[in-house]
């Protein structure tokens, strides 16, 4: 299963399924906003002067733009239309660009899609949970490599 579960059967009702729309929501904005930044990022790193760092942004950038258009596909399948990117976004963190302002800014941005990803793990059931458990766990992973602390649950700090 490539997507956060399209074909889902273990269907949500009512409140259930007003929470999963609104999750699913907020995690396509993050993602969204985790594109566009590490799209900046990427353009802030050199790939002859910082070879690590750029591989990892790279990664990161892919893992995103699948996980944005999983997101889509999920919120289609239930008749909703995804939210739309915006036409920019702020670019959080360190001023600088220098790879350590990278690398911290990126940092950021995986806390926040572990924060996200989260709550659409505590807003779903079934296959989408089990989904977002590895958008969870991948994240996570990301946040690590980045030099991120092990946290025993990631995203609800």
């Amino acid at each position: 299963m490539s997507g956060p579960a399209t074909s889902d059967t273990t269907a949500q009702d009512g409140a259930g399924r007003a929470a999963l729309v609104a999750a699913l929501q907020a995690t396509l904005e993050g993602e969204h906003a985790a594109v566009y930044v590490l799209g900046v990022l990427g353009a802030r790193t050199s790939a002859s002067a910082s070879p690590e760092l750029y591989a990892r942004l790279q990664g990161l950038y892919a893992a995103h733009r699948a996980r944005r258009d999983d997101l889509s596909g999920a919120l289609l399948s239930l008749g909703e239309d995804p939210v739309g990117a915006a036409v920019a976004y702020d670019v959080p963190g360190p001023s600088g660009q220098g790879p350590r302002a990278v690398t911290d800014t990126a940092r950021g941005v995986e806390a926040r899609c572990a924060q996200a990803y989260a709550a659409l793990v505590g807003s779903s059931t079934g296959a989408r949970r089990r989904w977002a458990v590895d958008a969870l766990r991948v994240t996570a992973v990301g946040l690590l490599d980045l030099g991120g602390s092990p946290e025993a649950l990631p995203g609800t700090a």
